[in-house]
């Protein structure tokens, strides 16, 4: 096969491409990924893993200015921003040095530049704007029988509040501030929006949080959002739900906000810096698509349940294809594309079993069905709920407030959806997780047996609850 020939060609090389293309090339497929500007795209070069190393430096932070609380002591407790924002960017290369390598260990060609799609089967590679890593393949004609569209989103720009990288910024500019703003306003209150809230607000800011919904984390449970609202408002961050934002009104190192609240009443506040966290847009622009008659909606690509757009040959998958815009998605719905591809039979993606973790303090996770919604679809549900504080390992932490929420049809015994906000949560979810994928009943998971002491057994706590047979609370 022609070096510029390919089985499968793949746009993007985030958690999707880059995972689809090593599948693709376990399958057997002479595989090329196509890269402009960062390998392992915004995941792990600008959102999932960097914020994370963020949070974990304020959550050290915060451990060590209330050591009294452990019988510990600690004098002079302070943070260098520098440092502090040079740690996320150290653990963000290595983890690009890291798909490099893998690239290379599963003989991937990674080409250099922006794609552009000429018709089924053929691209073309653009300079890009910086120099590829050594070994990639430069601009050019390249052929494939199959094109996997993997480009990801970008922050959503609303009039009125377009970031200026200097006093309005997007999570680009909120990862690496210059100076650390003693006061800010974050736009939007999902989880990029509280993630930033908790972690400048736990490194000393004033932060505001305004979100024109009725409530904080939209897409979670109710009351589990609620549990969150008063945690984060103990911690001081001051929240407006239902509130529309009237104009923002920059000066020279300041921003004065103007907006109404849930009530109408008209209200004023002047911060350093704001973060505009409204959502994030495909990026189908540039690609070709119109051209070819690839059908869109609402700026994402229209995909069946094995990725295949309304064009043969041209296939989408991550945030690029819609929501739920997560990576674990992206990856997972990679695999199945390429499954596929090579006959092996496949399931399409459920996406009610698909796990969000918002990892602010208190961390936040959830899958499946909320109440409000099982209730909507008609479901006659059992609801379970088990708080953090009758759980030993959580007050040995010093972590006693949190809940455990699970939702079961009533009928059936199938566990419809599971919330949780607390400590370690977005490490527990995957627990529910997999029940749900393996169709697990209530009897089941009460037949289970948890380890102890762990913050685990809340999880069968939360269960036995939901059948009346609770045991610690």
């Amino acid at each position: 096969m022609p070096d510029n020939s390919f089985d499968i060609l793949i746009i993007g090389s985030g958690p999707g491409g880059y995972v689809t293309a090593i599948r693709a090339a376990q399958l057997g497929f002479k595989v090329g990924i196509v890269e402009r500007e960062y390998l392992g795209g915004i995941c792990l070069n600008w959102g999932c893993i960097p914020t994370k190393a963020l949070l974990r430096s304020a959550e050290i932070f915060h451990y060590l200015s209330h050591p009294n609380d452990y019988g510990l002591s600690a004098e002079k407790v302070s943070y260098d921003p520098a440092a502090v924002v040079k740690r996320s960017r150290a653990v963000a290369k290595r983890l690009n040095d890291g798909v490099g390598f893998l690239m290379k260990k599963n003989k991937i060609s990674v080409l250099w530049g922006d794609a552009t799609i000429d018709a089924p089967g053929k691209i073309t590679v653009k300079q890009a704007r910086a120099e590829g890593p050594k070994g990639t393949l430069g601009p050019g004609s390249y052929q494939a029988k199959h094109i996997i569209i993997a480009t990801g989103a970008r922050p959503r720009v609303l009039p009125g509040i377009e970031p200026d990288k200097k006093l309005i910024w997007t999570y680009f500019e909120a990862m690496v501030p210059d100076r650390m703003p003693k006061s800010l306003l974050v736009i939007g209150s999902g989880a990029i929006g509280i993630e930033f809230a908790s972690f400048y607000r736990t490194l000393g800011a004033e932060v505001t949080v305004v979100e024109v919904l009725p409530q904080i984390l939209p897409a979670e449970d109710a009351e589990i959002a609620a549990f969150a609202r008063k945690a984060f408002e103990k911690q001081g961050i001051k929240i407006f739900t239902g509130a529309k934002l009237n104009k923002l009104e920059k000066q020279t190192d300041k921003v004065r906000a103007a907006f109404e609240d849930a009530k109408g009443a008209a209200q004023t506040i002047e911060v350093d810096r704001v973060i505009s966290a409204v959502g994030v847009v495909g990026n189908i622009e540039n690609l070709g698509l119109e051209k070819l008659g690839v059908k869109t909606d609402r700026g994402t690509i229209v995909i069946d349940g094995q990725c295949k757009t309304n064009v043969p040959g041209i296939y989408a998958i991550g945030d690029v294809a819609g929501p739920p815009m997560l990576a674990h998605k992206a990856e997972h719905e990679g695999v199945i594309c390429v499954e596929a591809i090579k006959g092996l039979k496949t399931h399409p993606m459920d996406k009610r079993l698909i796990p969000g973790c918002t990892y602010c303090s208190p961390q936040i996770a959830s899958v499946g069905l909320t109440e409000a919604k099982a209730k909507e679809l008609n479901y006659d549900i059992r609801v379970g709920r088990f708080p953090f504080i009758g759980n030993g390992k959580a007050i040995a932490l010093g972590e006693d407030q949190g809940l455990v929420k699970v939702v079961f049809d009533k009928k059936t015994g199938q566990l419809l959806g599971a919330h949780m906000v607390g400590a370690e949560v977005t490490e527990l979810i995957q627990g529910y997780v997999i029940a749900m994928n393996l169709e697990t009943t209530e009897e089941e998971l009460m037949h289970t047996v948890f380890p102890h002491p762990t913050l685990s057994e809340m999880m069968k706590e939360a269960v036995l609850d939901a059948y009346g047979r609770v045991l610690n609370i």
